[in-house]
């Protein structure tokens, strides 16, 4: 199949979130099936020509936004697997800045519904001046979502893209794309398009509403989470409409990249190890400790967070306990950054507590591999998770996962149940369900005491590395949600 895949960021060559991991990974892995596959996305100030090899594909091209006429260059190169075509859309006056979506003081830019709708339409533009027909267009949150409606609209008596579907991932249905009703004028498209049942939302115009309405199929990044998002508590206001279309809507779960999070592989942890010689796990465990000028305590498990500092992703109940938690015979580290009263408030508990947390206020992407093959567990306590990387990394690592079950967390992570004849149990990591602080004290306190029992701690270990949650195995559902449309 010929695959259009359009992202507005892309690993390694722009990235604020999780849909930059997947557009550069199940690109890849859909290559490697032998389609035919083109990414496109924006040309951003840090995207250097030189150092990525572009050239220049098509120059000139001209769309309109509103009344204005928006020039724009294609340059293209081969994506990190040397196979995989990429296409950078250059056009300085909306992709030449410093950062994606906000300014320095991380206010989204005044011009961004513009920056995209300028986008979307040179997509569609592009494919025909290459004479490039794609089965499918794979668009990927907000950014993408007028490429369906433009379809169904500008382009409906359009003979090229007779055929051509569209496939629309919801990576995160909490950016949506909001913008004031002005920007119809700028879409382009009638006024009778800003109704309930199509880009309005509660008096502005949803660009990832768009998205969901038009696009031929959907889906979103978990099983679990493609449930969710049909709820009210989960909807974000959309439940309805996506209710709507539930026979259309999917959940495939995202993978990670192997050869890059792979204890036998891994270049920056002190001591590659496998299932094979997991013992030698201890050997970067003593090694992060001293790092991060702990003391090792042999029968104190450590814990480790890679996060956002947010109240999303569970700090809000994880503040209420970590002092108490802090009191136990367990050490801790966390690595992020955030809002600032989670700044202010584990500095406090560090300095309360220097012999047994470290918090690391940064990202440090050779601290975070440090963390993954250090650790004994890793928390994740998320009031939602689309989907979630850090779990899916820790399991191949060994570092047992505890988490609230909630999106990816639950399809991925299977409570571990000392009780029960562990020789049986297929147990992963350890699963709290009501989102309340005592709830999870109490599954952080079972774990522990399952870590007291070395025997089933190594069962519980060997299950997680045995997990296989490789891009190949997501990329063939992809392919098969593909071949239906």
């Amino acid at each position: 199949m010929k695959i259009c895949f359009v992202a507005s960021e892309v690993l390694p060559y722009a990235k604020t979130g999780g849909l930059a991991d997947v557009a550069g990974a199940l690109t890849t892995e859909l290559t490697r099936l032998g389609h035919d596959v083109t990414i496109m996305m924006p040309r951003y100030r840090k995207i250097d020509k030189d150092k990525y090899k572009l050239k220049l594909l098509l120059g000139d091209i001209c769309v309109n936004v509103g009344t204005e006429a928006i020039r724009g260059d294609v340059y293209e190169a081969k994506h990190i697997d040397r196979k995989t075509r990429i296409c950078f859309i250059d056009c300085p006056v909306y992709f030449d800045r410093d950062n994606l979506y906000q300014d320095k003081d991380s206010k989204d830019y005044a011009d961004n519904a513009e920056r995209f709708i300028f986008f979307n339409k040179i997509i569609l533009e592009i494919c025909k001046k290459l004479d490039w027909k794609p089965d499918i267009i794979h668009c990927n949150d907000w950014q993408t979502g007028l490429i369906p409606l433009y379809l169904k609209s500008t382009y409906a008596n359009d003979k090229f893209f007779d055929g051509t579907k569209t496939l629309f991932t919801i990576h995160n249905l909490a950016y949506q794309g909001l913008f004031e009703k002005g920007v119809m004028e700028k879409i382009g498209l009638g006024w009778d398009y800003f109704t309930i049942d199509k880009l309005e939302f509660w008096g502005k115009v949803n660009f990832l509403k768009a998205g969901l309405i038009y696009a031929d199929s959907l889906n979103t990044v978990s099983e679990r989470y493609a449930k969710e998002i049909q709820t009210e508590e989960y909807g974000a206001g959309l439940n309805g409409v996506l209710e709507g279309r539930k026979n259309s809507l999917h959940g495939i779960i995202n993978g990670i990249d192997y050869k890059l999070f792979s204890p036998d592989k891994d270049q920056m942890i002190h001591k590659n190890y496998s299932i094979r010689t997991i013992e030698k796990k201890i050997d970067n465990k003593k090694y992060l400790l001293k790092t991060l000028g702990l003391r090792f305590k042999k029968n104190a498990p450590l814990f480790g967070i890679i996060s956002r500092l947010a109240d999303q992703k569970g700090f809000d109940i994880l503040s209420e306990i970590v002092d108490q938690f802090l009191q136990l015979n367990i050490q801790l580290v966390i690595l992020g950054t955030g809002e600032p009263k989670y700044h202010k408030l584990l500095t406090e508990l560090q300095a309360k507590y220097p012999k047994n947390f470290q918090v690391l206020l940064k990202f440090d992407p050779v601290m975070a591999q440090m963390i993954y093959a250090g650790c004994d567990m890793f928390i994740m306590p998320s009031r939602y998770e689309p989907c979630g990387l850090g779990q899916l990394i820790s399991l191949k690592y060994g570092t047992i996962p505890v988490v609230r079950e909630t999106g990816g967390l639950a399809d991925t992570i299977t409570d571990f149940d000392l009780a029960k004849d562990f020789e049986n149990d297929k147990g992963n990591g350890f699963v709290f369900y009501e989102y309340e602080s005592k709830e999870l004290y109490k599954t952080l306190i079972r774990a522990i005491d399952t870590y007291k029992d070395q025997q089933a701690w190594k069962k519980l270990m060997t299950n997680a590395m045995k997990c296989d949650y490789s891009w190949k195995a997501s990329a063939v559902k992809y392919e098969h949600l593909y071949k239906s449309l």
